[in-house]
């Protein structure tokens, strides 16, 4: 922990999770909890859950969960300290000395000198920019890319000169030694000398969703190679956990997400009023990108170049974003390359008319498909028809798939009849083909299943203990710790049923503070506690529910331990499993 343990707990009884998270979610009450629309994934109806009893929070849609603090670091993007230090300055708690381990330190220092170089850093390209020196780079924003001085100042725009050293001696003259900015990205350190990363570049800062300079990236005037260049992965730099523009476009109003391929897109789309825009940072588009875009919006229109580059970006980026629920359109920007060309000749207005008129990523699929294919030639035709219906039959449900049937036939004039037989067709050769595998998938589904099913029991069981303590009492001398066969769930069950024996009660928001640090791990534990209930357990199917769940978890247990057990073992775990039979727990 940064802080002492008792010190986090005052910083969150303090802030009442509901006052914190009203601040930015619209909560309505509704029975013991309030529901609201989840802010960290876009969503139509209220999934997103706030106990005051549990002091958490939970979204039934996407599954994030977790304390007051939490709510604050995913939220605002904050590291734990961070959170810390806000929620007490919120509270007026005077927070004493952070406590760090040797290590901790370093790391939190290095982090907090990596970021006061790179706003440094920022300021002088930007300075540069504007002194007789800079003109080249000032003339290729003003004149090449037609950029404003208000457009060039709100992206920080700035330019390293000429001078191969410059950026280093500046930094040294700040009292910066070459350890900490080798750390940085900006510069190369050897044996032969020190230069810097950047020169005789037009700057572009990379910022984080919280307005911090995290990187850079450079083009380079004239004919050099790379045309351009990033920054390498830092401390405070990963390229595919961020988007360049995301902490102005997370902000916008719109609905969707307009996605293109480089800095120069991204700033010509905000200057023409698409502050929507975000681009990844020369690096393909990742799951983790995907994520993070799905925090603000499920919709995105990809804008990338219409040349063959752009066209395999988007064929990449389209499953990746359906992997996780966006709705995906591709947009024309044909005669034009890319979105800035485009603007500077047609303007806003038919930009906006081209974002109207955006295609459904499928049909942008097929349409590629079909640009692969000589349509005069017979057998090339027959080829296309074949690589068109076994497209279609990724579609699962077979509504779907005969909508996109009908649409398919209808914009390349192909009878639709003709076509619905051939994908039922080849639907027919691929069943054949693939039931061996489908019957491996299903037994592996089914033994998931078992495990999931086990795993939801557990949940189920901690949740009813956390709301209501009594029950401890009901399966003392039954279930233990132990009885939790996965690591993660039998160390948070320690922790409730140590809170429980020495206190009477058990508060979750406290128990996650012990899970902050490894955010798989939090996330799990969150939903843990939030496993799905009744409003009472007091009907006689919930009663039979909690004695079946008791079993059900105990049976599990006792089969595990027989797999390894001894003789003597073996016979008391038969005792056990009679014992279980007739074991009925009652609420009363």
């Amino acid at each position: 922990m940064y802080y002492p343990e008792e010190v986090i707990e005052e910083v969150r009884t303090r802030n009442d999770i509901v006052d914190i998270v009203s601040q930015y979610v619209n909560l309505k009450k509704k029975g013991a909890n309030y529901f609201g629309l989840c802010p960290f994934h876009n969503e139509k109806s209220p999934s997103f859950s706030v106990s005051p009893g549990k002091q958490m929070y939970y979204c039934f849609g996407c599954g994030a969960g977790g304390n007051v603090i939490t709510f604050v670091m995913e939220y605002e993007n904050y590291t734990f300290v961070e959170a810390v230090k806000m929620l007490a300055d919120r509270a007026g708690i005077a927070l004493p000395e952070v406590e760090y381990s040797k290590e901790a330190r370093a790391q939190a220092d290095l982090k907090n000198t990596l970021l006061e170089i790179n706003r440094l850093a920022a300021n002088f390209f930007y300075y540069q920019l504007k002194q007789p020196s800079g003109k080249v780079g000032y003339d290729y924003f003003k004149e090449k890319r037609r950029l404003t001085d208000d457009t060039i100042r709100h992206f920080g725009l700035g330019y390293s000169s000429k001078v191969p050293d410059d950026l280093y001696r500046y930094m040294r003259s700040k009292g910066y030694n070459d350890d900490i900015l080798k750390e940085t990205g900006l510069f190369f350190i050897d044996e032969r000398g020190a230069r810097d990363k950047f020169w005789n570049r037009v700057m572009f800062p990379i910022l984080d969703v919280n307005n911090r300079v995290i990187g850079f990236g450079g083009r380079v005037m004239g004919d050099g190679e790379p045309k351009y260049l990033n920054s390498p992965e830092t401390k405070i730099f990963d390229k595919s956990r961020n988007l360049y523009g995301l902490n102005f476009a997370r902000t916008s109003r719109a609905k969707y997400m307009l996605i293109c391929e480089g800095y120069v897109d991204v700033i010509a789309m905000h200057q023409a009023g698409f502050t929507n825009a975000v681009a990844s940072l020369g690096t393909a588009f990742t799951s983790q990108h995907a994520m993070l875009l799905k925090r603000y919006t499920d919709q995105v229109v990809l804008t990338y170049d219409s040349d063959g580059a752009g066209v395999k970006a988007a064929l990449r980026a389209i499953p990746i974003l359906k992997e996780v629920g966006m709705s995906i359109k591709v947009l024309n920007m044909k005669p034009y390359k890319d979105p800035d060309e485009f603007i500077k000749n047609l303007g806003k207005e038919e930009f906006q008319k081209r974002i109207d008129n955006a295609v459904g990523s499928f049909m942008f699929e097929i349409s590629v498909i079909r640009s692969q294919y000589n349509m005069q030639d017979p057998e090339s035709k027959t080829g296309f028809y074949n690589a068109i219906a076994k497209k279609l039959l990724e579609f699962p449900e077979k509504l779907e798939r005969d909508n996109y049937t009908e649409a398919v036939a209808r914009e390349y004039m192909i009878p639709e009849t003709d076509l619905k037989n051939l994908v039922n067709s080849m639907g027919g050769l691929i069943g054949v083909t693939t039931r061996e595998r489908e019957y491996d998938k299903e037994r592996t589904r089914q033994k998931k299943e078992k495990e999931d099913g086990i795993r939801k029991s557990q949940r189920l069981l901690l949740t009813w203990l956390i709301e209501r303590p009594q029950l401890f009492e009901k399966i003392r001398g039954i279930i233990t710790p132990e009885d939790f066969d996965d690591e993660l769930y039998r160390e948070a069950a320690s922790m409730v049923f140590d809170e429980y024996e020495k206190t009477g009660s058990v508060n979750p928001a406290q128990i996650l503070n012990h899970f902050i640090e490894g955010e798989e791990q939090y996330r799990e534990v969150a939903a843990l506690f939030h496993a799905s209930l009744s409003e009472s357990l007091n009907n006689e199917e919930q009663r039979r529910a909690l004695s079946e769940t008791v079993k059900k978890i105990k049976k599990h247990s006792l089969e595990v331990k027989g797999k390894t057990a001894d003789i003597r073992e073996l016979q008391e775990i038969i005792r056990q499993q009679s014992a279980l039979a007739a074991l009925n727990i009652t609420l009363d």
